[in-house]
C-alpha cells in the first residue's frame, strides 16, 4: 500500500508527464482557460482506463500469446476508441463542463499512450499500474492548472515583443519543471 501511495506521489510531483518528460505538452500549450479543468479530468480519466486496459491487454494477452511487440498496435487503438464514450459519460455526469472540442486534444495527448507503455514495461503488478496512471493524470491536471494560471499573468504584464505567446509560455514551461524539480528530494526510493 505504501509502495502504491509513493507511486502515485512520485508521479504527479517528481516524474511529472509534462515536465519531467515532455509527452502532454501539446495539450498543454493548446488548451483554452475556460477547458482546463475539463481537458484535465478527461485526461486523468482517460489515462487511468487506458492504463488499466492496457496493462490487463498486456499482461493477460499480448505476453501468453508471445506478442509482446505488437504492444503499440493495441493501445494506440485503445485509446482512439475510448476517447467519445468518455467524453460523453463525462458530458451526461458533469453537465456544468464543457467538454466540446476536447477530442483532438485528447487524441493528441502522446501521454495516455506514454504511460501504457510504461506500464507494460514495468512489471510491478496491477495497482501500481494503477497508481502510475492516475498519478500521471492528476500531475497533468495539476500542470495544465498551474500553466493556465502562469499564462493569464503573462497577458496581463507588459512582456517585449519577441517573448510574447509561445516563447514566454515555454520559458513559463521551463521554470515550472526546474520548481518540480525541488520535489525530487522528497520521496527516496
Amino acid at each position: 500500500m505504501t509502495e502504491t501511495l509513493l507511486t502515485l506521489i512520485s508521479t504527479a510531483l517528481i516524474n511529472n508527464l509534462v515536465l519531467h518528460w515532455p509527452l502532454g505538452v501539446d495539450p498543454l500549450l493548446a488548451s483554452e482557460r475556460r477547458q482546463v479543468h475539463a481537458l484535465g479530468i478527461a485526461t486523468t480519466c482517460l489515462t487511468l482506463i487506458v492504463g488499466m486496459l492496457g496493462y490487463v491487454l498486456y499482461h493477460w494477452l499480448l505476453v501468453p500469446l508471445e506478442l509482446t511487440a505488437l504492444r503499440l498496435f493495441v493501445f494506440l487503438p485503445l485509446s482512439v476508441l475510448l476517447i467519445s464514450p468518455l467524453l460523453k459519460v463525462l458530458s451526461t455526469a458533469l453537465p456544468k463542463w464543457s467538454f466540446e472540442g476536447l477530442w483532438p486534444l485528447l487524441l493528441g495527448n502522446a501521454g495516455v499512450l506514454g504511460v501504457t507503455l510504461l506500464n507494460a514495461q514495468a512489471d510491478k503488478g496491477f495497482f501500481h499500474a494503477t497508481a502510475l496512471s492516475l498519478g500521471a493524470g492528476l500531475g497533468f491536471w495539476l500542470v495544465l492548472s498551474l500553466f493556465s494560471d502562469l499564462r493569464e499573468r503573462t497577458l496581463e504584464n507588459d512582456v517585449p515583443r519577441p517573448f510574447r505567446g509561445l516563447p514566454i509560455d515555454l520559458i513559463g514551461a521551463g521554470l515550472m519543471a526546474v520548481a518540480f524539480l525541488g520535489f525530487s528530494g522528497l520521496i527516496k526510493t
